[in-house]
């Protein structure tokens, strides 16, 4: 067999020489046995979607060095000689974050990441460079930069308790301190299986340290790789399972929250069990059983495994950095069984397709993952390019989205994959009060679950899954963790037995494996505008201050004001009212939120406003506080309106001037009645024309059993507010015109 070498130099000053030696594939077999003792992994993708999965098959075993996270506290360790090689360079990346604990063993270097200092501030855009262990990562990232690889990178899994290091979340359920939030792995020999290729080869790598790391260049050429093996697995006692009613009682509670406002949708989870005296012989029957975009088997060192066959991709970043990267995702939502044949598939898919409740659910989804993207991707950028396509399973069939965005240059694969933490598909939206609802209603952290799994390659891509459908192994028991997506509409007993349905998978083959050991649609872009050869847009030189009220939206609600080319600052409410004044806006947006208006205490920042005669527009939460400010009333409905669609009728005014009522208009649909348009609404609290004041009252909603308030204006005071969303794919016929009359009504 014929071997290959390649030699380069990491941005870090580090030489690299890659040897590439053809295998056979069943070394990938042999390889998942070794991962059951040793440290490493196994990643591979068992599904045939074009342009999704089914690529790669890879895997490591006995990698040099280790990256592991608690809390803020960050450490590298050197598993054998070779990692020893590496580790000044890491130690270099991490001391430019913290100081040194102090207690680390030899061959571990650990420092604490501090907080952010006191009155140091971050704007939405720039939350995820706030200090966090990811500032660390990314420093060692930097070191090992090259282009010349896209296997070569650090390898693991990333906990759910990460996101509180981005959001003010009160941490109500007890911590474990020894719990581990990140274990990530450098391997320096990968075999790499192309099935589209249909190549197998084992990529072997040497490194070169630069004496200004050490006193002296050293290198790892003649090194052992092996490592130290991990405690063998023994079976152990196996928990009881949930007790039955224990999940729908949470759902019942969820539906009071989503009567409020609170929240818009929320996906609880708790926890079954089963046993496992392999996990490597659990892996490979679990690809063989349930198929998955995303299956995985990694040993994490302590005792830990994690064994999974995700149905989602989290975040995958292509292509190179500062060039317009392209984001990838693939939310999944809508659920129902497989049938007995091919005809009872079918049946059941066209019950998911006609379920508005599923739609509502994919919907919701779909709306906050395009506003997580819109936070880092270049305006207009961030489309769905594959609406409500089936997936299906050994037990399950799935609707699911795929949604893409450009990278704006300013920012990398961190910064995409910071932005969607954790995914909407596992929280719910808005996302930080469903994070929220998450740990006062689930009994134990959740750990590895509805975190991620995958690879922060080196050449400035990054492949991640859900950690979805997946056996945390310790002690011989796996515990597998499901939960469902819960909207107003839930029925609670029904949403239980979807989370056992869903865990059915993992603890029939565990089962099975313990016997046989006994024996585009919504595609739109760039505004016409904004393109390259247009007129100016109508946004041009527009400075807008965007309020978040702890919204899921309000990103690509930002997004569509940079389509028309504004200037977008976003803050977090409750800031010092000084900042108004610093950043001299031309409009100021109130973004939709949960709750109500006295949640933000947004009287008070209108009052500020007010003083300085800034122009608003609000949105859905914002309209409500408009009208409360104005002397009006506000009521809830008699059942929340989330994540669906109505006819909004335009009854006058000149914010909604010209939106329905030309017949020509791309609404996509074919029978569009003059002076109305179909609008995404997502709230439980209303007005009605007659419990408004001091505004004009310029649409309602068409089809309901009352003329509920969906915009209002007062042109003297500039001030301007819908109900709706614009920024919803279900509004994505007239979203952004609203945007851009709201920019001509500024000027």
């Amino acid at each position: 067999m014929d071997d290959s070498s390649r030699t380069y130099r990491t941005a870090g000053g580090i030489a690299v020489r890659r040897t590439s030696t053809p295998c056979d594939p069943e070394v990938l077999t042999e390889l998942t046995a070794a991962v059951e003792h040793r440290r490493g992994g196994v990643l591979s993708s068992g599904m045939e979607y074009p342009g999704r999965y089914s690529r790669w098959h890879l895997g490591y075993v006995d990698p040099c060095l280790e990256v592991v996270a608690r809390g803020r506290r960050v450490a590298a360790s050197a598993l054998n000689e070779r990692g020893a090689v590496l580790l000044p360079v890491v130690a270099r990346a991490l001391l430019e974050h913290g100081e040194p604990t102090g207690n680390a063993g030899p061959g571990v270097v650990e420092v604490t990441i501090p907080e952010p200092a006191p009155g140091e501030y971050f704007t939405e855009e720039e939350r995820s460079r706030r200090p966090s262990v990811f500032s660390a990562l990314r420093s060692i990232v930097a070191l090992f930069a090259s282009p010349e690889d896209p296997h070569l990178g650090l390898y693991g899994a990333f906990g759910y308790d990460l996101a509180f290091q981005f959001e003010p979340i009160e941490q109500v359920l007890r911590r474990d301190p020894g719990d581990r939030d990140l274990v990530l792995q450098l391997p320096d020999e990968i075999v790499v299986r192309d099935r589209k290729r249909e190549t197998c080869v084992r990529n072997s790598y040497e490194f070169t340290v630069p004496a200004e790391y050490g006193g002296a260049e050293a290198g790892t050429d003649g090194l052992p790789r092996a490592t130290e093996p991990t405690p063998a697995v023994v079976a152990a006692e196996v928990p009881p399972p949930p007790e039955p009613g224990s999940y729908a009682a949470i759902v019942a509670d969820a539906k009071e929250r989503f009567v409020r406002g609170d929240l818009f949708e929320v996906v609880p989870s708790h926890r079954t069990y089963g046993a496992c005296d392999s996990p490597a012989r659990f892996y490979e029957r679990l690809r063989e059983r349930n198929p998955a975009p995303y299956e995985f088997f990694l040993n994490l060192g302590e005792g830990e495994y994690l064994v999974g066959a995700s149905p989602e991709m989290f975040v995958r970043v292509t292509g190179a950095p500062g060039e317009g990267q392209r984001v990838e995702t693939c939310p999944i939502s809508g659920t129902i069984r497989r049938g007995e044949d091919a005809l009872a598939d079918a049946d059941n898919i066209r019950t998911l397709l006609s379920s508005p409740k599923e739609e509502s659910e994919l919907t919701m989804c779909t709306d906050v993952d395009r506003n997580d993207k819109s936070r880092v991707c270049e305006p207009g950028s961030v489309r769905v390019i594959g609406r409500r396509q089936i997936e299906m399973y050994s037990r399950l069939i799935h609707t699911v989205d795929h949604i893409e965005g450009r990278l704006r240059p300013e920012f990398d694969a961190l910064d995409a994959f910071l932005t969607h933490m954790w995914a909407v598909t596992v929280t719910g939206a808005p996302k930080t009060w469903a994070m929220r609802f998450i740990e006062t209603h689930e009994s134990t952290p959740r750990r590895w679950y509805g975190g991620a799994v995958g690879v922060i390659s080196f050449d400035g891509s990054m492949n991640t899954g859900l950690t979805l459908r997946t056996a945390h192994i310790r002690d011989g028991v796996a515990t597998v963790r499901v939960g469902a997506t819960l909207l107003y509409d839930s029925d609670p007993d029904a949403e239980e037995r979807e989370t056992f349905l869903k865990a059915r998978a993992l603890l029939e083959t565990l089962a099975e494996g313990d016997r046989a050991g006994r024996d585009t649609q919504g595609r739109h872009g760039p505004s016409a505008d904004a393109r390259p050869g247009g007129p100016q847009p109508v946004g041009a030189g527009r400075r807008v201050l965007l309020v978040d009220f702890e919204d899921s939206f309000v990103n690509t609600l930002a997004d569509y004001f940079r389509r028309h080319g504004a200037q977008v600052t976003t803050l977090r409410h409750g800031f010092d009212p000084a900042r108004l004044d610093e950043l001299a806006p031309d409009l100021v947006v109130l973004s939709p939120g949960p709750g109500l208006p006295g949640d933000f205490a947004v009287s008070a920042l209108l009052d500020e406003l007010d003083l300085r005669r800034l122009p608003v527009f609000g949105v859905c939460l914002g309209l409500q506080a408009m009208v409360e400010h104005a002397g009006g009333e506000l009521r809830t409905l008699d059942e929340p309106v989330h994540g669906k669609p109505s006819r909004v009728r335009v009854t006058g005014g000149e914010l909604l001037a010209g939106i329905g009522t030309d017949p020509g208009e791309p609404s996509g649909e074919s029978t569009a009645v003059a002076g109305e348009f179909t609008a995404a609404r997502y709230h439980s609290t209303y007005t009605t024309p007659d419990r408004v004041k001091n505004f004009a009252v310029t649409a309602v909603v068409a089809d309901g059993p009352e003329p509920v308030v969906m915009a209002i204006e007062d042109a003297r005071a500039r001030r301007w507010a819908v109900q709706f969303h614009p920024e919803s794919i279900l509004t994505a016929a007239v979203g952004e015109r609203i945007v851009a009359n709201v920019l001509r009504l500024v000027g």
